[in-house]
């Protein structure tokens, strides 16, 4: 019998408390309420008081439990219920009404409901899993495994599911080998950049210089991204656990999570998660009575989006202006406080304990041989089941969109996707056969980003797409460089005026000439990446450009100065009065013949008046250019 180390031993007895604590909570009815911001913000906490308030009425001897996200935001709020002789079961947009459904029928009467079931979480002979649906074909969750099935607040949920058992192997191994496993498996970085997360620790141990950090930045602030946030609000300790990994592997004694003030619940869930690991001796001084000290707290960002840029971060912690700096000296170098810093995405981090604990190889035989492993994506906009996605990569946008995310709703036609967040690229259906890897996307046009992806349908105008992304980077660019602080203001009115109708075709060189000079001219990556919407869309949807400006017509009827509104009197019933109510400024109006009109200079083209319009009648007309408006009201005279 081999003798146990120090570290295995208190493994193994946290481990044996954790399966001892859960193991009689396995013969009980537990109900699942997925309350993660997506959650919550779609009625969570009200399902989960309903259920915790019918089980108490009627006498029901069962746990309601909280869990984070399992990645189908669009069936939200989620609850799974897992009863003795039953599959555990998930049931999507559960509501007050569903609640006492499901405890009358299910928990007291043995009916699963299965007509109101989203899937099973394991197989049996009566109703589908995941794996018998495209999403589950194409999936493969390495870090959100446990998302959405463990208690994010409960240390002990995660330790059950060998949680730390990655750090207690790498704790029984010298750090150069933890570090040459991170460097044979190309872990490359989930923020945006793709750089090898091996080499950035390497850098580190190099240094003379013995006090070290390793931050984690989770300032994730693109449009419709939420990969991180959910990651850590769902499953903190796996992030928490690679922090630990990583500070052994460079000899860093602490450490620091960088997360942005808009995710409340998030810091609240990572601070529970500190507080936890330290009870249990998995931070601080000796860390599983190994010797080795390390401890974590959380750092509260701002929100300011230039400060996940890493230079800028640094600046913020410090309690400075959140601006980038030049490089060299690399973080790796001169970090916090001028010592050297391990700075890694939220993403990272979560994959580093699986490396440790399945192997290198394990890791690189998912995806590409330049990308290997998985990429988790925010799968939003025009899409039929928007959520969190992990695939591996290589798998194609095309499959994304339309396999996992089950593709456009309404019967619309796909028209691009962004990819990359604010700063990546706009990608037409062309290009939807490209594979989701680091080097594949910037040879399309696009980057990888930290994984926001936002698909856009035929109902979309590119020209004011790529003027909402490059709006939101020059209101986030910290005015530094000239380049960006005054270029991209100038592109923005270019693009403003566009979309007014009131611009030129020389306008449109003007474009590429001034986003060639802010890429050049921009010091970090904000600036370089910003007018990448213009150059995709410049590229890919030229002609919508043209036809702003010499048609001063918007095809997408989607610029407010280049449409209007026009009720045709022989679709109007003089009964229906939808339109009238739905106007919030009175610009529809009761002619004298009872038919509906709308009053041009009080009209705010807010879309309410086309949407209330019932079907049958299909009276309201959006048209574009306005000069069509004299037109048809010339015909219904």
């Amino acid at each position: 019998m081999s003798i146990l180390s120090a570290t295995e031993t208190k493994y193994q007895a946290l481990r044996e408390k954790a399966e001892a604590k859960l193991a009689p909570l396995a013969a009980e009815t537990i109900i699942w309420i997925g309350t993660a911001t997506c959650g919550k913000a779609a009625g969570a906490v009200e399902v989960r008081e309903a259920f915790k308030a019918e089980l108490k009425n009627k006498g029901i001897d069962a746990e309601v439990r909280e869990v984070g996200c399992m990645g189908h935001c669009y069936a939200e709020p989620l609850a799974v219920i897992a009863k003795p002789g039953f599959p555990a079961i998930c049931y999507g947009k559960v509501d007050e009404g569903l609640v006492t459904r499901l405890v009358d029928d299910f928990l007291i009467n043995d009916d699963p409901c299965y007509e109101f079931a989203l899937v099973a979480l394991e197989p049996n002979d009566v109703f589908p899993t995941f794996s018998d649906f495209p999403r589950g074909v194409y999936e493969n969750k390495m870090i959100l495994e446990q998302c959405g099935f463990i208690d994010p607040e409960d240390i002990d949920h995660y330790i059950a599911k060998d949680g730390y058992s990655a750090l207690a192997k790498a704790l029984n191994t010298e750090p150069q080998q933890v570090l040459a496993e991170i460097n044979g498996a190309n872990l490359r970085g989930r923020g945006g950049a793709g750089f090898p997360a091996g080499v950035k620790w390497e850098a580190v141990v190099k240094q003379v210089e013995k006090t070290r950090y390793v931050i984690c930045n989770a300032d994730e602030g693109d449009p419709g991204a939420f990969m991180d946030r959910s990651i850590l609000e769902s499953n903190p300790h796996l992030v928490v656990e690679g922090m630990i990994i990583c500070a052994y592997a460079v000899g860093a004694g602490h450490g620091y999570l960088y997360i942005r003030s808009e995710y409340p619940q998030a810091i609240r869930r990572v601070q529970t998660a500190l507080e936890q690991a330290r009870e249990r001796g998995l931070l601080g001084k000796s860390i599983m009575d190994n010797g080795f000290a390390f401890d974590l707290e959380v750092f509260t960002g701002a929100g300011a989006f230039v400060c996940g840029e890493g230079t800028a971060l640094i600046n913020s912690m410090e309690g400075k202006l959140g601006m980038p700096e030049h490089r060299p000296p690399r973080l790796s170098t001169a970090g916090l406080r001028g010592k050297p810093t391990v700075l890694n995405n939220v993403k990272t981090f979560a994959y580093v304990p699986l490396i440790m604990k399945k192997g290198a190889d394990w890791f690189k035989n998912t995806g590409t041989a330049e990308s290997p492993g998985t990429a988790v994506f925010a799968l939003a906009g025009k899409v039929e089941n928007p959520g969190l996605v992990e695939v591996p990569m290589g798998t194609t946008l095309r499959q994304l969109i339309y396999d996992v995310g089950q593709g456009i709703p309404g019967e619309k036609e796909f028209k691009a996707v962004q990819i990359g967040g604010p700063s990546g690229g706009c990608l037409p259906e062309a290009s939807l056969d490209i594979p989701i890897d680091f080097d594949s996307l910037k040879e399309g046009g696009a980057i990888m980003g930290s994984g926001g992806i936002v698909v856009l349908d035929e109902d979309d105008c590119m020209v004011r797409i790529a003027r909402y992304f490059l709006k939101f980077t020059q209101q986030e660019s910290c005015g530094k460089c000239t380049f960006c602080r005054l270029g991209t203001k100038h592109m923005l009115d270019i693009l403003t005026a566009i979309t007014k109708g009131e611009g030129k075709l020389s306008d449109l060189e003007t474009l590429r000439e001034l986003a060639e000079d802010v890429q050049v001219g921009s010091l970090c990556n904000l600036g370089r990446t910003a007018p990448n919407p213009i150059l995709t869309t410049l590229q890919y949807f030229y002609d919508e450009y043209k036809a702003h400006i010499e048609e001063k017509r918007c095809p997408s009827l989607m610029c407010p100065d280049l449409i209007a509104y026009f009720i045709a009197p022989e679709q109007c019933s003089k009964l229906c009065n939808a339109c009238v109510g739905s106007c919030p400024v009175e610009a529809v109006y009761t002619r004298d013949d009872g038919l509906k009109a709308i009053d041009q200079e009080k009209c705010v083209k807010c879309d309410n008046c086309l949407k209330a319009c019932p079907i049958e009648y299909n009276a309201v007309i959006k048209l574009s250019p306005p000069a069509l408006l004299a037109e048809k009201e010339g015909s219904t005279k």
